[in-house]
This record gives structure tokens, sequence and C-alpha cells, in this order.
């Protein structure tokens, strides 16, 4: 997907990979590896650790395997 940088360095992420990934307006890490820029959004403070593991905690409800299944397919369709 092909987008542009404006005078300020402003670059716009398509709404669609903003859903996919599920960005929201908020700070972010720029990085530069090789010859790209690397952007990835900052975690929130809500890490833990569990079974030696960094996870983040999320609210509402937990996802079955079937539900894991269905994601995965539905990202390969």
């Amino acid at each position: 997907m092909q987008t542009t940088i404006d005078k300020a360095g402003r670059v716009i992420i398509p709404a669609a990979i903003r859903s996919r990934l599920g960005l929201v307006p908020g700070p972010v890490n720029i990085t530069i590896e090789g010859a790209d820029v690397r952007i990835a959004a900052i975690a929130p403070n809500q890490l833990a650790e569990r079974d030696g593991r960094v996870v983040i905690a999320a609210d509402g409800l937990a996802l079955s395997s079937d539900d894991i299944r269905e994601l995965r397919l539905a990202d390969q369709r």
C-alpha cells in the first residue's frame, strides 16, 4: 500500500492498516532498520509476566481456541 509524506514529515497510515493492527491515536516508537523506518505502537503500562512471557492485560471476554482459530483463518482469506 502506498502513501505520501507531507512537507511537515507526517505520514498518513491508511485506515485499513490502522484497523487491522488496532492502532489508535497516541505515541509511537520510530526506529531505523537498515533502509527502513519502523513505526511501533507503545504498549500500555498494563504489562504483566505470566509463565515467563510478557503479556498485556486486557479487558473483556477471553478468546477460546476456536475464536483464535477463526481469526487466523479469516486473516488468511
